[in-house]
């Protein structure tokens, strides 16, 4: 028979090192984080695009360029299609990808082949300011 004290200061411990690691985050701060990506995201002009990383930094989080992809899958409203891979390629397959090029293209944005012409069309985002 296990010994019920012994089981509940592992599994004390083990919540400890989950949070001293980062594993959890609160939902207050991953609540701001979103915000963040998406006013970012929302500053990106009509017939200009950028991509994930350019996001992530603009919003103060660099290195989340995989955060900025799962915001947009979450996230209504937005202008999904004015956000690229690096180098101006478009990362969805399939029809997502035929219409991101299309309402790209509407928007006057140039392709040079399969990429964005990212020297015409990249939106540079001011300086941000890391925010705590």
């Amino acid at each position: 028979m296990a010994d019920p004290h012994r089981v509940d200061s592992v599994v004390k411990q083990g919540t400890g090192k989950l949070r001293k690691r980062g594993a959890m985050s609160s939902p207050d701060q991953s609540s701001k984080m979103r915000l963040r990506i998406e006013a970012a995201i929302r500053r990106i002009p009509k017939g200009k695009v950028s991509t994930y990383g350019a996001i992530a930094r603009a919003a103060g989080l660099p290195g989340a360029a995989r955060q900025v992809a799962k915001v947009l899958h979450r996230s209504y409203g937005l202008p999904w299609q004015r956000v690229l891979g690096a180098g101006g390629e478009i990362k969805l397959r399939g029809d997502s990808a035929i219409e991101q090029r299309l309402r790209l293209e509407a928007e006057g944005v140039r392709f040079r082949g399969r990429k964005v012409d990212m020297k015409q069309c990249e939106h540079k985002f001011g300086r941000a300011t890391k925010k705590r």
